[in-house]
């Protein structure tokens, strides 16, 4: 079986890259064909990667708090570079401050994000949700 191509990067002005790091390592071991666009990452460079690659998935990863402001309209970028329909995730400290986390997940929800992640999640969280929202069995 051929392995799903995923982009996987840190949003916006955000430079943490341990948890970016230990995402590669663990969804390479997983046997999914990781390109990581790194840290400090516009919208476009996920888009631009996602087209050039014929990624399977995107995974948003925003750990300083800006992920709301950062992907709102990614949805619609990714339709508009013929990417209708790419599985895309996001995670991390994705909002400023403590707020209600179903309020948070549905913000994202109605942002097109096929998956959102609260901080703490685990790696076999995201691994299953890739497999199944992959079609992987």
């Amino acid at each position: 079986m051929e392995k799903k191509t995923l982009i996987l990067g840190v949003i916006g002005s955000d430079c943490h890259a341990v948890g970016n790091k230990i995402l590669d390592y663990a969804l390479t071991e997983a046997g999914f064909n990781v390109i990581n666009i790194g840290v400090l990452s516009p919208q476009e460079d996920f888009i631009n990667a996602a087209v050039e690659t014929n990624a399977d998935a995107i995974i948003v990863s925003s750990l300083y708090g800006h992920g709301e402001i950062d992907c709102r309209g990614m949805r619609d970028k990714c339709n508009e570079a013929g990417l209708d329909g790419i599985f895309l995730l996001v995670g991390g400290n994705i909002v400023v401050g403590k707020q209600n986390w179903e309020e948070v997940y549905n913000k994202f929800k109605a942002m097109g994000f096929d998956r959102i992640y609260p901080p703490g999640t685990s790696l076999e969280t995201t691994i299953n949700d890739l497999r199944e929202g992959l079609g992987i069995s």
